[in-house]
C-alpha cells in the first residue's frame, strides 16, 4: 500500500551542526503513528521539517506518492500537512468559530472584504457536531479549559483541509477522562482515512493507541515497528539504545530528623488549614486530583504565592517566608512544573540560566564573577550529562529532558535542603526520567528532604516512602508505602467532595 506521507533521508543542519541524519518515516491514511525517542532523539525537528517550520538540507517529502517542495507552514498547510505544538497557537480572546477561520476568513457575498460571520460560524458548529458537542462556536477560547482548546485546534486543521494531523505532546495536561476523550476523538478521525503522527513519552498511550510506531534516537530513525508486536520493554530498548532494567529505580534509605514541617497553612479560597511533617532522607509525595491544591501548596511554602495563615520550620527551625528569596535563604528549593513559563528563562543562556539562584554569592559589589559562573555551570552540566554545544547557548533551543536538567540544576547548586518537586519528569524521555530518578535517590541518600506530586501515579507510588492525599485544598489522608495503593490514593483523593456531597 502505497504511504500518505513518505519522508526519505531528511537532513537538517544548523550552523554545521547536525540535528537530522538521512531519518526516515511513512505514515499511511488512517493510520495512528506514534513517533518516539528521547529528548534531543529528533523527532519533533522531524516533523517541524513536516509541518513546514524547518528548512531540510537533504532528502524528500511525497504525499500520497508525489514528491513535494515547501518550506512554509502554509506550505505545510496547502498539502494537507497541520501540527498541533505543545503550546496551543490560538488567540483566546476570540471565538471558536473566529480561531477556526483566522488567517483564511469565508467573505461575505456582498461585501468581499468583509468576513462572512455566519456562513464561518456554521460551519464550525457542523465540525463541532462530529468531534466535540459540548463546545460552541460563540464560546471565548480563553474561557476554555486545556483539553477543550485542543479540541478546538483540531478543528481549525481539519476545516483547512488537514489528512495528516501532528500531535506533540497533547495529553501532557490532560486528565485522565480527558485523555479518553481525546483518544476517542483521534478513532474518529483515523476511521475517516486521517493520518495522526502522535508524539508522546507516556509509552502506556502509545500501546493503547498506536497502530505503528517509528523509534529515533540521536537524529536518525532506528526502527518502525507494529504495536501489537511490542511491549513497553522493547520499546525502551529502542529508545535508549540498550535495556532499562528498572524503570523506577527506588533506593531504600533511613528515614533522619525532621525536614520540613507545615502547620495551619492557610489561603483563603485554595488551602484550607494544612498540616504535615517530611523528614530527611525520604521522599514524601503528594497525592490528590487535579485540583487539589498540590501546586498551590508548593507554591504557597516557596512564598510564590501568599499565605493567609500557618508556620513553615525547616530543621526544626521556623522560618518566616514573605516571598522566594526567603524560602530559597531558608534552605528550600521548588522544581516548578511549568518550566518553560516559570522555571526557565529561556530566551536567556545556561549559564545565566542555571547560577540565577546563586547570582549574589558570586558577585562582588554587585558585578557577577562570571568565570565562577561558568565554572559552577560546568560542573553541573558534567554531573547531570546535559547536552549542550556551548554553555552560551540559549535554554531555548535545548531539548526538554535538558532543559529540565538545568532547572534542576541551578536548585542543585544553591545547596538547599528541601526540594518541592511538582512533576519532575512531565514532557522528558524515559532514559532522562531514570536519571531523574536517580538524583531523587542521592539527595535523600544526603540527608535531604523531598516532597515530589505526579499526575502519572505509578511514578509517585514507586518514587515516595510515605504519602499526604490532598482533596480540595484540605489534608485527607497520610500513608505509609505499605498502605498506600491507587485505589486508597483516589479514593481518599475523592474523600471530601463525597463527604461535602453526602453530609457525612
Amino acid at each position: 500500500m502505497r504511504p500518505l506521507v513518505k519522508m526519505s533521508g531528511i537532513t537538517v543542519q544548523f550552523g554545521g551542526v547536525s540535528i537530522l541524519r538521512h531519518a526516515n518515516l511513512e505514515v499511511q491514511a488512517g493510520e495512528i503513528h506514534a513517533l518516539l525517542g528521547e529528548n534531543g532523539a529528533g523527532k519533533s525537528s522531524l516533523m517541524k521539517v513536516l509541518a513546514g517550520d524547518y528548512p531540510k538540507t537533504a532528502g524528500t517529502i511525497e504525499i500520497d506518492g508525489e514528491r513535494v517542495e515547501y518550506n512554509t507552514p502554509h506550505g505545510a498547510i496547502a498539502h494537507g500537512i497541520s501540527m498541533i505544538h505543545q503550546e496551543l497557537q490560538l488567540a483566546p480572546h476570540l471565538t471558536v468559530a473566529e480561531n477556526v477561520f483566522l488567517g483564511r476568513e469565508v467573505p461575505s457575498g456582498r461585501l468581499g472584504w468583509l468576513p462572512n460571520k455566519r456562513e464561518m460560524r456554521q460551519r464550525t458548529a457542523a465540525f463541532l457536531r462530529d468531534l466535540a458537542p459540548d463546545i460552541g462556536p460563540d464560546e471565548r477560547v480563553g474561557q476554555l479549559g486545556i483539553a477543550k482548546q485542543q479540541m478546538v485546534a483540531i478543528v481549525k486543521a481539519l476545516s483547512a483541509g488537514a489528512r495528516v494531523l501532528i500531535m506533540d505532546e497533547s495529553t501532557t495536561a490532560l486528565t485522565d477522562a480527558e485523555v479518553k476523550r481525546l483518544f476517542q476523538a483521534l478513532n474518529d478521525l483515523k476511521a475517516r482515512g486521517v493520518a495522526v503522527i502522535f508524539i508522546t513519552h507516556r509509552l502506556e498511550e502509545v500501546l493503547e493507541m498506536a497502530d505503528r510506531a517509528t523509534v529515533m534516537r540521536d537524529g536518525e530513525t532506528v526502527a518502525t515497528v507494529p504495536v501489537k508486536d511490542v511491549d513497553m520493554d522493547r520499546l525502551i530498548q529502542l529508545m535508549v539504545g540498550r535495556q532499562v532494567h528498572d524503570v523506577f529505580p527506588k533506593a531504600k534509605t533511613t528515614r533522619g530528623a525532621e525536614g520540613l514541617r507545615v502547620e495551619h497553612l492557610t489561603r483563603h479560597g485554595v488551602l484550607d488549614d494544612i498540616s504535615f511533617t517530611a523528614y530527611r532522607g525520604e521522599v514524601l509525595g503528594l497525592a490528590g486530583l487535579m485540583g487539589a491544591g498540590r501546586t498551590e501548596l508548593m507554591r504557597a511554602i516557596f512564598g510564590a504565592d501568599p499565605m493567609d495563615g500557618g508556620q513553615v520550620y525547616v530543621n526544626g527551625n521556623r522560618v518566616s517566608i514573605r516571598h522566594c528569596g526567603d524560602a530559597i535563604s531558608a534552605g528550600i528549593a521548588y522544581l516548578t512544573e511549568d518550566r518553560k513559563g516559570n522555571g526557565l528563562a529561556v530566551g536567556l543562556d545556561v549559564t545565566t540560566n542555571l547560577t540565577l539562584p546563586v547570582l549574589h554569592r558570586i558577585a562582588r559589589f554587585g558585578v557577577p564573577n562570571l568565570g565562577k559562573a561558568e565554572q559552577i555551570t560546568r560542573q553541573y552540566v558534567d554531573e547531570l550529562s546535559i547536552k549542550v554545544h556551548r554553555l552560551t547557548d540559549r535554554v531555548n533551543i535545548l531539548s526538554g529532558g535538558n532543559q529540565q536538567k538545568i532547572m534542576l540544576a541551578k536548585w542543585l547548586a544553591t545547596g538547599a535542603e528541601v526540594y518541592l518537586l511538582d512533576e519532575p519528569t512531565r514532557g522528558i524521555d524515559v532514559q532522562t526520567k531514570v536519571e531523574v530518578y536517580e538524583l531523587i535517590n542521592q539527595l535523600t541518600a544526603a540527608g535531604k528532604t523531598v516532597i515530589m506530586t505526579s499526575s502519572y501515579l505509578p511514578e509517585l507510588l514507586a518514587m515516595s516512602d510515605r504519602f499526604i492525599v490532598l482533596c480540595e485544598g484540605r489534608v485527607t489522608a497520610e500513608l505509609s508505602r505499605e498502605e498506600a495503593t491507587p485505589e486508597k490514593l483516589i479514593y481518599h483523593a475523592s474523600q471530601y467532595r463525597a463527604t461535602q456531597t453526602t453530609g457525612r
